[in-house]
Protein backbone atom coordinates (compact mmCIF):
# COMPACT_ATOMS: atom_id res chain seq x y z
CA UNK A 1 0.00 0.00 0.00
CA UNK A 2 1.39 3.39 -0.96
CA UNK A 3 1.55 6.06 1.68
CA UNK A 4 1.23 9.78 1.01
CA UNK A 5 5.02 10.16 1.28
CA UNK A 6 5.47 7.44 -1.36
CA UNK A 7 3.17 9.36 -3.69
CA UNK A 8 5.35 12.45 -3.19
CA UNK A 9 8.47 10.44 -4.10
CA UNK A 10 6.85 9.37 -7.40
CA UNK A 11 5.95 13.00 -8.15
CA UNK A 12 9.54 14.10 -7.44
CA UNK A 13 10.81 11.30 -9.70
CA UNK A 14 8.54 12.48 -12.53
CA UNK A 15 9.68 16.07 -12.00
CA UNK A 16 13.35 15.03 -12.16
CA UNK A 17 12.68 13.08 -15.36
CA UNK A 18 10.83 16.03 -16.95
CA UNK A 19 13.77 18.29 -16.14
CA UNK A 20 16.19 15.79 -17.64
CA UNK A 21 18.29 16.03 -14.49
CA UNK A 22 20.35 12.86 -14.06
CA UNK A 23 21.56 14.14 -10.70
CA UNK A 24 18.01 14.67 -9.47
CA UNK A 25 17.01 11.19 -10.69
CA UNK A 26 20.02 9.65 -8.92
CA UNK A 27 19.19 11.49 -5.69
CA UNK A 28 15.79 9.76 -5.57
CA UNK A 29 17.11 6.22 -6.02
CA UNK A 30 17.90 3.86 -3.15
CA UNK A 31 21.43 2.39 -3.22
CA UNK A 32 20.04 -1.10 -3.93
CA UNK A 33 17.60 0.10 -6.63
CA UNK A 34 16.62 -2.33 -9.37
CA UNK A 35 14.86 -1.71 -12.68
CA UNK A 36 13.06 -4.30 -14.79
CA UNK A 37 11.89 -3.54 -18.34
CA UNK A 38 9.42 -5.35 -20.59
CA UNK A 39 9.80 -4.63 -24.29
CA UNK A 40 8.00 -7.81 -25.32
CA UNK A 41 10.61 -8.43 -28.00
CA UNK A 42 9.15 -5.50 -29.95
CA UNK A 43 10.94 -2.55 -28.34
CA UNK A 44 14.51 -2.29 -27.11
CA UNK A 45 14.65 -3.07 -23.38
CA UNK A 46 17.23 -4.41 -20.95
CA UNK A 47 17.25 -8.20 -21.13
CA UNK A 48 18.07 -8.55 -17.46
CA UNK A 49 17.39 -6.42 -14.38
CA UNK A 50 19.42 -3.22 -14.10
CA UNK A 51 20.92 -2.66 -10.65
CA UNK A 52 22.45 0.33 -8.90
CA UNK A 53 21.90 4.06 -8.79
CA UNK A 54 24.11 5.02 -11.75
CA UNK A 55 22.88 2.25 -14.03
CA UNK A 56 19.18 2.74 -13.28
CA UNK A 57 19.43 6.53 -13.66
CA UNK A 58 21.23 6.06 -16.97
CA UNK A 59 18.66 3.56 -18.26
CA UNK A 60 15.77 5.89 -17.38
CA UNK A 61 17.54 8.85 -18.99
CA UNK A 62 18.27 6.75 -22.09
CA UNK A 63 14.62 5.72 -22.33
CA UNK A 64 13.46 9.34 -22.15
CA UNK A 65 16.16 10.42 -24.60
CA UNK A 66 14.80 8.08 -27.28
CA UNK A 67 11.68 10.18 -27.64
CA UNK A 68 11.17 13.69 -28.89
CA UNK A 69 9.71 15.90 -26.18
CA UNK A 70 8.33 13.15 -23.93
CA UNK A 71 5.44 14.19 -21.70
CA UNK A 72 5.32 12.55 -18.28
CA UNK A 73 2.25 12.37 -16.09
CA UNK A 74 1.68 10.76 -12.70
CA UNK A 75 -1.30 8.44 -13.00
CA UNK A 76 -2.68 5.37 -11.26
CA UNK A 77 -0.84 2.25 -12.42
CA UNK A 78 -2.31 -0.92 -10.97
CA UNK A 79 -3.96 1.21 -8.30
CA UNK A 80 -0.72 2.93 -7.26
CA UNK A 81 0.93 6.16 -8.42
CA UNK A 82 3.09 5.58 -11.49
CA UNK A 83 4.47 7.54 -14.41
CA UNK A 84 3.08 7.41 -17.94
CA UNK A 85 5.41 8.59 -20.71
CA UNK A 86 3.82 9.92 -23.89
CA UNK A 87 5.53 11.03 -27.06
CA UNK A 88 4.52 11.75 -30.62
CA UNK A 89 2.27 8.84 -31.51
CA UNK A 90 1.05 7.99 -28.02
CA UNK A 91 2.13 6.19 -24.86
CA UNK A 92 5.68 4.81 -25.05
CA UNK A 93 6.20 3.63 -21.47
CA UNK A 94 4.48 3.10 -18.15
CA UNK A 95 6.56 2.99 -14.97
CA UNK A 96 5.52 1.64 -11.61
CA UNK A 97 7.54 1.81 -8.41
CA UNK A 98 8.36 0.35 -5.05
CA UNK A 99 9.29 3.10 -2.62
CA UNK A 100 11.34 2.48 0.53
CA UNK A 101 11.57 5.42 2.87
CA UNK A 102 12.02 8.50 0.70
CA UNK A 103 13.73 6.64 -2.17
CA UNK A 104 12.70 4.58 -5.19
CA UNK A 105 13.81 1.00 -4.52
CA UNK A 106 12.40 -0.60 -7.69
CA UNK A 107 11.20 0.58 -11.11
CA UNK A 108 9.15 -1.60 -13.43
CA UNK A 109 8.99 -0.22 -16.97
CA UNK A 110 6.49 -1.53 -19.52
CA UNK A 111 7.56 -0.69 -23.07
CA UNK A 112 5.73 -3.50 -24.88
CA UNK A 113 3.30 -1.81 -27.32
CA UNK A 114 0.78 -4.63 -26.90
CA UNK A 115 0.57 -3.92 -23.17
CA UNK A 116 0.40 -0.14 -23.66
CA UNK A 117 -2.61 -0.07 -26.00
CA UNK A 118 -5.18 0.44 -23.23
CA UNK A 119 -3.31 3.59 -22.11
CA UNK A 120 -4.17 5.40 -25.35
Amino acid sequence: MFKRDDHAVVHRFATACRAGSAGAIRSLLAPEVISVSDGGGQVAAALSPVRGVEQVARSVADLLGRHREPALTVEAVNGQPGVVVRSVGGVVAVMSFRVAGAKVAAVWIVLNPDKLRHWE
